[in-house]
């Protein structure tokens, strides 16, 4: 039971990862495929209203609860916790770092998205947004 409880915490974090890059850079997956906008833009308000506004995703305490049900297991020689939770929670990561990160997601796919409507503009063939 505690190694499964570890192995949920382990995959609530590697969903927590795929959503925040999901929402960082969603927007490339738009010119690929336009009706991920549906999907996208929703996810980047939540990613960068999360990170604006100084809010706690509840992927965070749902990882939490999972590790210490399972006895907080630690993380030697695990490769999530060596190289995905220092990417996902990053030492020393501080309010103005938070809010940065939040404009910066906002900016990158700001201009994805311009320039995807440019092109729709212009015939580009992007049918379905």
């Amino acid at each position: 039971m505690i190694a499964a409880m570890a192995l949920l915490a382990d995959l609530i974090v590697l969903l927590h990862a795929a959503f925040v890059l999901f929402v960082a850079a969603g927007g490339l997956l738009a010119l690929r495929w336009p009706r991920v906008v549906w999907l996208h833009l929703p996810a980047l308000a939540w990613g960068a209203g999360i990170e604006i506004l100084g809010g706690i995703c509840p992927l965070t305490p749902l990882e939490n609860q999972l590790r210490a049900a399972a006895g907080d297991a630690g993380y030697a020689g695990d490769f999530v916790a060596h190289y995905v939770l220092p990417w996902l929670y990053p030492a020393g990561l501080t309010r103005e770092v938070q809010i940065l990160l939040g404009l910066g997601a906002l900016a990158v796919n700001a201009a994805i998205y311009g320039w995807l409507l440019r092109r729709r503009g212009n015939g580009g063939g992007t049918k379905g947004i």
